[in-house]
Order: structure tokens, then sequence, then C-alpha cells
């Protein structure tokens, strides 16, 4: 069930789209912080009074707007990992059916780890018969530049565990071309993307001049990485292209391609779903009130543009935060 992106589709390239150089990385607004009850909580950066049920997100089938300017940041908190899940599911399935009937179709992008597991309520009941599966198109924020059938590919992973159960059509899953190196993986990816922001299926930011995905489904490292833009490492400053890859990767395998920080600060949503006590270290630094400009972790910049972006955290994950 993929597309492998064909180095032939170049000849359909558009024209040449402008890129703009991606403004550096700017602090969002710190996200307010309650004690909680049993219940998840929604908390708002932009409303540090309001502190509403996680229910409250999307009712009476609508999804979550985003902000017609700027950005708007959320916390949500979660009992256990079962109940982040179920509001995960709908989340998602509210935003399929907003851009589906806006775009006529639904950008999805996926990430690896245990975001995929986190998804599993979408292949169930009610999900899997009233989601409209023919208008989702899934790519990937970052690949191992591995054979699909390996057990480090983020493409297995995401097949095993989630594409597999639900009936999106095989050629609107965009895989990457396993046979070409990391360079030329990379290249092939974003000549795929641009054919699909020239045919419509993906729109483009009028903001940044980035192709902007419907909806990123996002996890963190222990270390604050994520897609596969590490620490200090050099391609976090990237703010040309959007894939780039790596061939010197600190957590193996060494070979990947990634998005870059342009395309996913573009998106219109992230759910950035992080749990356990392991990133508890990088959730305080990217969520606590002592913030500084200097030795960002990756995950500190992911700042969106024009959009929304949603933590999907449990208890353990927000333990080191003051005043939670």
């Amino acid at each position: 069930m993929s597309t492998s992106v064909s180095a032939s589709a170049a000849a359909a390239l558009p024209r040449p789209l402008t890129r703009r150089r991606s403004p550096p990385a700017s602090r969002v607004p710190a996200v307010s912080r309650r004690r909680f009850g049993s219940k998840p909580l929604l908390l708002s950066s932009f409303a540090p009074s309001a502190i509403h049920p996680a229910a409250a997100m999307a009712t009476d089938g609508a999804a979550p707007a985003a902000s017609g300017a700027g950005s708007k940041k959320n916390l949500l908190i979660f009992d256990a990992e079962e109940d982040l899940a179920v509001s995960l599911a709908k989340y998602t399935a509210e935003l399929s059916a907003k851009f589906a009937a806006e775009r006529g179709a639904f950008t999805a992008v996926l990430s690896g780890g245990s975001l995929i597991k986190a998804l599993r309520k979408l292949t169930e009941p009610p999900y899997l018969e009233s989601v409209d599966w023919s208008k989702w198109h899934v790519f990937w924020v970052d690949e191992r530049v591995v054979p699909k059938d390996h057990e480090d590919s983020n493409y297995k992973l995401a097949l095993d565990g989630f594409l597999s159960k639900v009936p999106i059509p095989t050629g609107q899953v965009y895989a990457i071309n396993d046979a070409l190196s990391a360079e030329g993986a990379a290249e092939d990816y974003e000549t795929c993307l641009k054919q699909l922001v020239k045919n419509g299926v993906i729109a483009m930011s009028s903001a940044t001049g980035f192709p902007r995905f419907d909806l990123m489904l996002l996890g963190m490292g222990p270390d604050g990485h994520i897609a596969s833009l590490f620490p200090g490492h050099p391609l976090v400053n990237e703010n040309q292209k959007w894939v780039t890859f790596i061939k010197d990767s600190p957590k193996p395998p060494p070979e990947r391609i990634t998005f870059t920080f342009p395309v996913i600060n573009s998106s219109a949503y992230i759910a950035m779903v992080v749990t356990g006590t392991g990133k508890a270290g990088a959730v305080q630094k990217a969520l606590s009130d002592n913030q500084t400009s200097s030795d960002l972790l990756p995950v500190e910049m992911a700042v969106l543009q024009d959009g929304e972006f949603t933590w999907f955290t449990d208890k353990e994950a927000v333990s080191m935060l003051q005043n939670k």
C-alpha cells in the first residue's frame, strides 16, 4: 500500500516556486498550567484563564479552527494513554472531515515511534466506517533510508499498525523510493511534493511560500528531536529545501530523509504526541516559563506561522512542569 516517488516525475514539475527564507524560530507564549483532576484538560496559551475538558475542543462534528492570524498553542493532559488515543482519533477524524469538505483532500503527515500506536482508535468503529478514507493522502515527516520491509522503516511501522487496517487508496500513500541514496530519495520526495502542489492535492502557504499540510501527527524523542532534526545538527537551520537528507544521524540508522522546519512550521495543524517520564525533561524545557532563545531544542523550533499546535500528553510527560 504505497506509492514510491519516482524521479521520472521531474518532467512534470511546476514552474519553480518562490522560496522565502524562513524566519528564525520565535518563542510562543508559555502554555498556561493548572492542577488537573481525573478528566483530561485543554490548556490554551492564548486563554490563560480558560480551562476546559478536552472533549470541548470540538463539538457537533466541527473541528477546531486555526487562528486567522498567528498561531494557537494548546496543551492536553490525559490520565491514561487510552484516553489520549480516544481523543486523538476524534481530533484527527474531525480535521479529516473539515479538509475533505473544504478542499476535497486531506493531507496527513505521519512520524514513527509510538505515534502509530496512538492512532489505533482510528482503525476501529465508529471511525473505520465514518471517516472518508478516500480523501486521505499520507506522507512521512521523516523516513529511514532502508527497504520498506525493514524493521527500521517508518513505512513498515505505519503499514503494520495503521495503514493496512484502513481503506486509504494505495496510490495516495507516498513512501520514499528506497532504491535511491539518501540524497536521491530526498530530492525525489521533494519532486513528488511539488507535483502534488501543482495538482492541488497539497496546499501552499501564502505566508511562507512552503507547502501547507493539513495535519502533521508528530512525536518527540527524549532529546527533544522531531522528525530527523536533532539537537545541535546543522540541518535544523535548513531554510530553503522542503526535504533534505542526513547521513550521520545520532540515532540509528544513520541515513534518513526529513522534512525541514519551514515545511513543518507551515502546517495548518500539528498534533504533538508525547508520553512517558523519559520525555519529561524535554517537555519541561519546551513548555516552561523559563525559556531562552539560545540552545533551542528542535521541538522548540516547531512554531507554526499560522495554525494550531496541540500537545497530546500524559501526566508522566508533564511531571517536571512547575504549577502543572
